[in-house]
């Protein structure tokens, strides 16, 4: 198993230490690219289809909550690009 998969695993069990930079290279990996937005407002945009993931990038720390996680599992499945 290579790092793309290893990390789309472990994106899939939503672990509770799931960092900012795991979803960014994820989201990266599945063609996004991070517009930034006001105060800590992220959004995510793929151009090929018009899709955007829109997020508030944690803060202090850097750990992701777990809703946002399922949130953005949602969405990758309902696109196709997660199964």
């Amino acid at each position: 198993m290579g790092k793309k998969e290893k990390a789309r695993a472990r994106f899939e069990a939503i672990p509770a230490d799931f960092t900012w930079k795991e979803l960014c290279s994820l989201l990266g990996g599945f063609g996004y690219v991070m517009i930034k937005g006001k105060g800590s407002r992220r959004k995510f945009y793929k151009e090929s289809t018009g899709d955007l993931i829109s997020l508030h990038e944690p803060h202090p720390g850097s750990i992701v909550k777990k809703y946002v996680l399922q949130d953005v599992r949602t969405h990758l499945r309902e696109k196709g690009e997660l199964k």
